[in-house]
């Protein structure tokens, strides 16, 4: 018995991607919202729906693309640069910071629209998902390593979270950024700068091992 093959779809064209996310850039920088529907924004720029579906599920899948599109451009030129794999954990991830607010810097009105956008929300939005979760598979290894290396002390229960601590001071250190009026964002580098190294005092064996061994002290010694 003869079976049918399904036809194979004709890919659409290569830029239809870069069409597509320019224009929704563009729709929610003029416009401060994202458009009513994806047909209503397809039509508006001479797309179809079917090309639209073909390469993103809805606006939330397209807007999860553009944030993973930022870590993706990092992480190719940290790789790019052959003299970071030589780098401690500490300056792998102070590399990281410097390099994503260049990136960021070249989309700035769309990611701090992103960023506003985000704290009127009661719940954490798929962009925001997507993108800490290539954050901590990012991060963790580079932990492993300072933890392998004495660079980062090794906590029971408490190492298992520095990925959280990361990910809370990152956002910390993008709504920063997203308000710097310094030229060429000078206090945000500084910020970066002074916060990854004091992350690392902290996370590195000394005052806060003092500080815990103290507090174990006094709570079994209450």
């Amino acid at each position: 018995m003869e079976t049918t093959k399904k036809a194979k779809k004709k890919p659409f064209s290569m830029n239809a991607e870069q069409i597509i996310l320019k224009a929704y850039r563009e729709f929610v920088l003029t416009e401060g919202k994202r458009p009513a529907s994806v047909f209503s924004f397809t039509k508006a720029n001479g797309l179809k729906e079917e090309e639209f579906y073909s390469l993103f599920g809805s606006f939330d899948a397209l807007e999860s693309s553009i944030w993973q599109g930022y870590l993706s451009t990092v992480k190719e030129r940290l790789v790019g640069d052959q003299t970071f794999a030589t780098y401690c954990a500490r300056e792998k991830i102070l590399a990281f910071y410097f390099t994503l607010a260049e990136v960021l810097k070249n989309d700035r009105s769309f990611v701090i629209q992103q960023l506003n956008d985000f704290k009127k929300m009661t719940i954490r939005p798929s962009f925001i998902k997507g993108f800490k979760k290539s954050f901590e598979d990012w991060i963790n290894p580079i932990l492993m390593e300072g933890k392998q290396t004495g660079e980062i002390a090794m906590r029971p229960f408490l190492d298992t979270k520095y990925d959280s601590v990361f990910w809370l001071h990152l956002m910390f250190v993008l709504q920063f950024w997203s308000k710097d009026e310094s030229a060429n964002f000078e206090k945000t580098d500084v910020v970066i700068e002074k916060s990854v190294n004091l992350a690392f005092d902290l996370l590195g064996k000394g005052v806060l091992d003092n500080a815990l061994d103290f507090g174990k002290f006094l709570y079994q010694n209450r």
